[in-house]
């Protein structure tokens, strides 16, 4: 028969083993996620995703990459951040520094999101090499400044990317660089306008591009310079459109995607996260938003059973 000394210690062993296992499991659930979600676009592939059927998986666009606190805007780690908790597109912006350099930053200035100072075009990229990255709330960060190609680099096999292309940043040097990292089926390059629309189809008919399209004469005005139905994703404002427009896009084989950052997602803080649902029943395909965690877990519950996108995520 066991010894009193002995029990004692099987029982104390047991005890601490119950408690490790309680702890990891609580760690987990805290973090709310347990793997990473993945978009996987096989090679010349990306246009047959984004063609619009009645079955298509509802998406989350990050806005600036998806920052929360501690992880800031257009850092590689927030995307990452993100990815823990659902298969996203990335919004995320482009600057370009005096010598050259295609980097990830939002701001024309460094003041805002680093702990550097200057505007992104003066100063050369040894210097941005030196900096951190500040979240929204002015703490600074481990993280660094990502390159436009390391972010490229990122992006294949992970998540979509659509690259807002600040002003001065020329749209041929972005779509070198999208090309030399063969990113070309993870890459949607963002316009403000119809002009800039048909520059990006000439320099690229193989590259997505999210068009402003927010009511019929923007969609014939960008016809008429040219675009491609199937080259187009339709970003309808940040506010929602007629429901007719929803329907013509669609019937067109367009993704839709509704800017629910600003007031719509002020909105479901407000009133609650179920009103995003309410944005994909009424036809967004595609929900740009600052609150893309919040959002997806809403959105999962509008996932078709079977999909013919379903092969595209991991």
């Amino acid at each position: 028969m066991p010894s009193i000394q002995f029990r004692f210690t099987l029982l104390l062993i047991t005890a601490l083993c119950f408690s490790c296992t309680a702890k990891k499991t609580k760690d987990e659930k805290s973090h709310g996620a347990s793997k990473e979600n993945f978009i996987s676009i096989p090679k010349g592939e990306v246009k047959a995703f984004y063609s619009w059927s009645e079955d298509r998986v509802p998406m989350v666009s990050a806005h600036r990459g998806g920052p929360y606190p501690g992880f800031p805007e257009n850092a590689i780690a927030t995307f990452n951040e993100v990815l823990k908790y659902t298969s996203a597109v990335v919004e995320c912006d482009i600057e370009m520094t005096s010598d050259s350099v295609l980097v990830m930053m939002h701001d024309n200035s460094l003041d805002r999101t680093t702990n550097g100072t200057g505007l992104v075009k003066n100063v050369t990229w040894e210097y941005i090499q030196t900096l951190k990255l500040e979240d929204n709330d002015g703490v600074l960060t481990d993280f660094e400044v990502p390159t436009l190609k390391e972010v490229l680099a990122w992006s294949k096999g992970k998540a979509l990317l659509t690259l807002d292309v600040k002003r001065g940043v020329p749209f041929q040097k972005v779509i070198e660089e999208v090309r030399s990292v063969g990113a070309e089926d993870y890459s949607a390059i963002i316009t403000y306008s119809a002009n800039d629309a048909q520059l990006v189809n000439e320099l690229a008919p193989e590259l997505m591009i999210s068009v402003g399209i927010g009511n019929m004469d923007a969609y014939n005005a960008h016809k008429k310079l040219g675009i491609p139905d199937n080259n187009m994703i339709a970003f309808t404002g940040v506010s929602e459109p007629d429901p007719s427009l929803y329907q013509f896009l669609h019937e067109k084989g367009i993704y839709t995607i509704l800017g629910v950052l600003g007031n719509l997602d002020r909105k479901a803080m407000s009133k609650g996260d179920s009103i995003y649902a309410g944005f994909v029943n009424r036809g967004a395909d595609i929900l740009a938003t600052d609150r893309p965690i919040e959002a997806s877990k809403v959105l999962e519950d509008l996932k078709p059973i079977s999909s013919s996108k379903s092969k595209y995520f991991k």
